[in-house]
């Protein structure tokens, strides 16, 4: 029996490598179909064999050369009708199932597995076969979700959950307080807790170049390292000056912590720029260390007012608004971003990535490292209460008040 020789089989591979990425399915077919004419009766086994093209698709293309059946329109490249049937005419009700496995979450069927598990093609590819005994693959599931218009979401930071009806009046009265003490060149610090941190070689969020193929091996979990701890930052920008002071601390974010910031932040920092000043405004958010309802943070205020021989003046943002208190995105973002993808290997690391935290706009920022360590649960005492030169404000004095000497 003849046999097409292997270099022309070889040959045949290589023109159709050239020439498949140009042909549309019909020139393919009839490309084929000539080669395969031109080898006579093996032409068919040798066509298939180089370039993998099935036998009924060649046959089919020589019927169309010989016209044995009815040529095709020059824009079509098959017949009409032809090709595998779209799922939605096979299974006319698959893109209802597939709404209704959907929605289940939201609609709150108690009957539907869904509402305990992830949305997944593959699960609600299985969930399509077990509850409709619809046959489908996961890929074609991702294509009709993508023809539906649904695409993979993650989750969107924008609710801050019930709003108070005087949150717009609170902000409009903070940026009217902060514009007073700025135009007598008083200093207004915006002040908060940066999250805290695992001190050792853990993964840090963010990329960084490196060489390709090399990234930097960290620990395979973020167990917290006992003998190295965790450092809590402690951050006071300068509103005014665009100047930033962080105090690293080791030990717990108490209130004591948080006004000892404001103090170094003032010996190290602030009476360089306000040598004679009488006041100072603090804008903070309405919880943590800072709180507004946090009676160790007046105690120690009033402490510092004392020390200082200043007033200090206080406005707390509403709660659940704490990202427009300025220190968020003015100072702690370029922070995070300095120091993206490098593990922080030690506290020494954190104070240097930090001082070392610049924007073009001139934010320089500086950090110590404090090495004190503050109790948790002090209970404040009616006497030391009752010592607070405490001035409520006439709008929401619970949120703005004044601590005098």
């Amino acid at each position: 029996m003849p046999k097409v020789p292997d270099s022309d089989i070889e040959s045949l591979k290589l023109k159709y490598e050239n020439l498949a990425p140009h042909l549309t399915e019909r020139t393919l077919r009839l490309w084929c179909a000539s080669e395969a004419k031109s080898y006579g009766y093996m032409g068919v086994t040798a066509l298939h064999k180089a370039t993998g093209v099935s036998r009924p698709r060649i046959y089919s293309g020589l019927n169309e050369l010989e016209q044995k059946t009815d040529r095709l329109n020059p824009s079509r490249i098959r017949k009409p009708g032809g090709g595998r049937k779209a799922i939605t005419q096979t299974i006319p009700n698959i893109l209802t199932a597939l709404k209704e496995l959907i929605c289940s979450t939201s609609r709150g069927d108690p009957m539907s597995n869904l509402l305990w598990t992830c949305k997944s093609s593959p699960k609600l590819q299985l969930e399509l076969e077990q509850q409709y005994n619809y046959k489908i693959s996961q890929p074609k599931v991702c294509h009709l979700l993508k023809d539906m218009g649904y695409s993979l979401q993650s989750n969107n930071k924008r609710l801050e959950g019930s709003d108070h009806p005087d949150r717009n009046e609170q902000f409009e009265y903070i940026n009217k307080q902060c514009d007073d003490f700025l135009s007598k060149n008083c200093p207004v610090i915006s002040v908060d807790t940066k999250k805290k941190e695992n001190i050792g070689n853990y993964k840090n969020n963010g990329k960084e170049y490196s060489e390709k193929g090399k990234p930097l091996d960290v620990n395979g979990h973020d167990f917290p390292n006992k003998e190295l701890g965790k450092v809590a930052p402690y951050g006071v920008y300068d509103i005014g000056k665009n100047k930033g002071w962080v105090n690293v601390g080791i030990s717990s974010d108490t209130a004591q912590f948080a006004v000892n910031s404001i103090r170094v932040w003032w010996h190290n920092m602030g009476k360089q720029y306000y040598p004679d000043t009488k006041e100072i405004m603090i804008t903070a958010d309405c919880g943590g260390s800072n709180g507004n309802r946090v009676k160790l943070w007046k105690v120690e205020l009033q402490k510092l007012a004392n020390e200082l021989g200043v007033s200090i003046h206080v406005c707390h943002f509403p709660p659940g608004t704490s990202k427009w208190n300025k220190i968020e995105h003015r100072m702690f973002s370029y922070i995070s971003k300095n120091w993206r993808g490098r593990p922080l290997i030690s506290r020494e690391v954190v104070v240097n990535l930090i001082s070392n935290t610049t924007t073009r706009k001139g934010l320089k920022i500086k950090a110590v490292l404090d090495s004190n360590d503050y109790e948790k649960g002090i209970k404040v005492t009616d006497k030391q209460i009752n010592n607070i030169n405490l001035v409520r404000h006439d709008f929401h004095g619970e949120w703005n008040y004044s601590i005098n000497r």
